[in-house]
């Protein structure tokens, strides 16, 4: 994944509100960016670290800057999850990822989960994989951003009951003899293995363990990570 524009380099100055960020640019004018990570960002929001942002296309909306990536450790790190998505699909589509190799389809942010009693669904998945020969596979994106000293990158970085409820309904697809995949997208590259953060959300690493034990199936990726596009690269192993 190309930036479609080149990203400008800045200061943080500080991140509030869970959208926002004040960064300083390198001609001194400080500006306003939307934060597009809802998370703790735990390590990746230090003052006066180095980050860069990307231009709005659109010249009417509110906020003329997104954060894109940030300086932690020395190490370049992705934290706009709504990349993480389009980069999971990319590496799909490339066939890149052999055990989501060979599908006919793909479509994004398809409604499942059963009724939520409003005529609707519970959900949207994030990636649904489709073929005549065999049973969908729903894949569930998650971007990890925080990792600690010797390469062992965690997810999540805040209590999250909504990544403990999106497990359960994964669990129901594979009752239902379909396929569901935990996708792990890791937009840094000193990240060796991934873990649930049972020292932050307990709940969520219980349920991520039912769920593999119920046939739900975890993949994660590292990604290369520059201020011109990013990529997954290489495979990385689940530990729970």
């Amino acid at each position: 994944m190309l930036f479609p524009h080149p990203l400008v380099e800045g200061r943080l100055l500080r991140r509030y509100q869970r959208f926002l960020a004040d960064v300083r640019l390198g001609d001194g004018q400080v500006v306003t960016a939307h934060c597009p990570n809802t998370g703790s960002m735990l390590g990746c929001k230090t003052p006066e670290s180095r980050v860069w942002l990307s231009p709005a296309d659109n010249p009417k909306r509110k906020l003329a800057w997104t954060w894109e990536i940030v300086e932690a450790d020395g190490v370049l790190v992705g934290l706009h999850t709504g990349r993480s998505n389009g980069l999971v699909a990319e590496a799909i589509t490339a066939q890149v990822v052999p055990e989501l190799a060979g599908y006919a389809s793909l479509r994004g942010e398809v409604p499942y989960g059963g009724d939520n009693g409003k005529g609707g669904f519970r959900s949207r998945i994030d990636l649904l994989l489709e073929d005549p020969a065999r049973p969908p596979c729903y894949v569930e994106v998650k971007n990890v951003t925080a990792a600690v000293e010797g390469g062992e990158g965690f997810f999540p970085d805040a209590v999250t009951a909504r990544g403990a409820k999106h497990l359960r309904e994964m669990m129901e697809e594979v009752a239902r003899g379909h396929r569901a995949v935990m996708f792990f997208c890791v937009q840094r590259g000193d990240v060796a293995r991934v873990r649930p953060a049972d020292h932050i959300d307990p709940e969520y690493g219980r349920t991520l363990r039912q769920a593999l034990a119920a046939g739900v199936e975890a993949l994660a990726w590292g990604a290369e990570v520059s201020p011109t596009g990013i990529r997954l690269v290489r495979p990385l192993p689940v530990v729970v």
